[in-house]
């Protein structure tokens, strides 16, 4: 019985030896298929490592899953190109890059003005005109309203005008033009060369004299009321209507300063219903023969500054005009040209209103008139507010001026009505006068009231022409210390038939 069972036993571990091992055969089978299968594509994974007991180990690092989000691209798309940023405040615009040629004989009106449209459009922007260059330029206007404010134009170089007629069509009032603006300002050391000589000599016996000039007369009996012609090389008739060189209008806060104008065709530097002038260091130049060409010309403007500037020409060194007020003049140099003159005012029977002027600390040279009101009959309106004071004159023909009877032509028509004036101050006003040291004239209907003369010395100094004592007509005011020489034809306070500024149509 134990035998048996003992050999059973022993028949049941054979049979389970047989069986293990033929498990584990495969097993091994199972695994050694799937090595095949995974060795072409994991062999670059295997790494060896040192021997354990002089077996190979051979170990295998897992690659890590990809992220979708992460997609390799073989060909990157190109980035794109940022858009140019608009020119920023301040930008520059040189004349030179819009085509200028800036030899003296090529049109560069449009590379101007296509200068301008780009300059107009950026806050302080400088528009630049370069030295070492002459630019010819046809009339142009550089306007508003729509141009951004407190824009520079820098003028260092020379603009010239064209001296043909076909440039100028058949009339133009002016040459360069900048209107309605905001914060505008012309600076340099450049120079406006109107060459005005064609335009003088074809038109200068059509043009009106000033009527002061009547009063000159010359001891040789001989007229000195007409210029020479001004001579010209130049040919061909220019048209009728000569334009001003530079004019402003509509405005606010303007200032010119540094550069020079010369040789105007008529006025040099106009400013037209403008608020907020200011004009310094400026040089203004012409023939004291040369017809018309007023310096700087005042209308409908208020607020003006001017000062440290040179004037030379052959009309009103300064001209006030209709619809000014609050205007300060002082350290000007004054000579050859007419003076400084209030007016002409209220001619053909128009409204003229100017007040609160002040001209003080002017020397002037070789001048018609020194300084000067002047309006025609027929007129109505007033000036008011008038401030003359500290005014040296050498070789002037008339030093004081007031003429309420002015008339440019051979003959006018007598009219009762006039612009009335009031609250006139003449106060320290020395030198020498070549005619007549003082001429008031006021009108029959409307006097000249407080008329006030301080400190007047005066002194002749013969120069051919018949020589006159003050005369007064009509005027009424107050003498302030001797003066020389004796003005005794003012009349003292005020005049039987006086008016009053409320009945003159002018705000107070």
């Amino acid at each position: 019985m134990g035998g048996f069972s003992f050999k059973k036993l022993a028949f049941a571990f054979v049979i389970a030896i047989l069986v293990w091992v033929s498990s584990l055969e495969t097993c091994n089978g199972r695994r050694g298929k799937h090595w095949r299968h995974t060795r072409g594509t994991l062999s670059s994974l295997y790494k060896k490592k040192g021997n354990n007991h002089g077996h190979q180990v051979i170990t295998v690092e897992k690659s890590k899953p990809k992220s979708k989000s992460k997609t390799k691209q073989k060909h990157p798309l190109p980035t794109p190109e940022e858009p140019l940023a608009p020119p920023q405040k301040g930008s520059k615009f040189n004349v030179l890059d819009y085509g200028a040629q800036g030899d003296g004989a090529s049109d560069d009106t449009k590379a101007f003005q296509a200068a301008w449209a780009d300059a107009c459009k950026v806050e302080a922007s400088t528009m630049i005109v370069p030295s070492g260059y002459e630019f010819l330029v046809g009339p142009i206007s550089f306007a508003g309203p729509y141009c951004q404010r407190n824009i520079l134009f820098q003028l260092d170089g020379t603009i010239i005008a064209p001296t043909y007629a076909k440039a100028w069509g058949k009339s133009l009032l002016q040459w360069l033009e900048f209107t309605k603006l905001v914060g505008l300002t012309i600076k340099g050391k450049g120079t406006i060369d109107g060459r005005g000589s064609v335009w003088w000599t074809n038109s200068v016996l059509d043009d009106p004299i000033d009527n002061e000039e009547q009063l000159v007369i010359s001891l040789d009996n001989i007229t000195v009321t007409e210029n020479p012609p001004v001579s010209s090389s130049m040919d061909g008739k220019m048209p009728s209507t000569k334009p001003t060189a530079l004019r402003f209008y509509g405005s606010f806060n303007v200032t010119v300063t540094g550069i020079t104008i010369q040789n105007s065709p008529q006025c040099h530097l106009k400013f037209d219903s403008c608020d907020g002038v200011l004009v310094y260091s400026l040089s203004i130049s012409s023939p004291g023969d040369s017809p018309n060409t007023d310096g700087i010309h005042l209308q409908n403007s208020k607020n003006v500054l001017i000062h440290t500037t040179d004037l030379a020409c052959g009309d009103d060194c300064i001209s006030i005009q209709t619809g000014c007020t609050d205007v300060y003049v002082h350290d000007v140099n004054c000579g050859p040209g007419h003076g400084i003159s209030i007016g002409s005012l209220g001619k053909d029977g128009t409204t003229a209103c100017v007040s609160n002027i002040t001209v003080r600390d002017i020397n002037m040279h070789n001048t018609m008139t020194g300084v000067r009101i002047k309006t025609w009959q027929g007129g109505s309106g007033s000036v008011q507010g008038v401030l003359f004071s500290n005014i040296h004159v050498s070789e002037v023909e008339f030093p004081i001026m007031i003429d309420q009877y002015y008339c440019d032509h051979s003959s006018c028509t007598n009219h009762t009505s006039a612009v009335a004036l009031s609250n006139i101050a003449y106060e320290n006003i020395r030198g020498t006068y070549t005619v007549k040291p003082v001429h008031v004239s006021c009108s029959d209907s409307k006097p000249c009231m407080d008329v006030r003369l301080t400190d007047i010395e005066l002194q002749p100094v013969p120069k051919g022409y018949h020589m006159y004592d003050p005369f007064c007509w009509q005027a009424f005011g107050e003498l302030y210390a001797p003066t020389v020489p004796e003005i005794s034809c003012l009349q003292q306070g005020a005049p039987s038939s006086s008016w009053s500024p409320d009945e003159t149509g002018c705000a107070a």
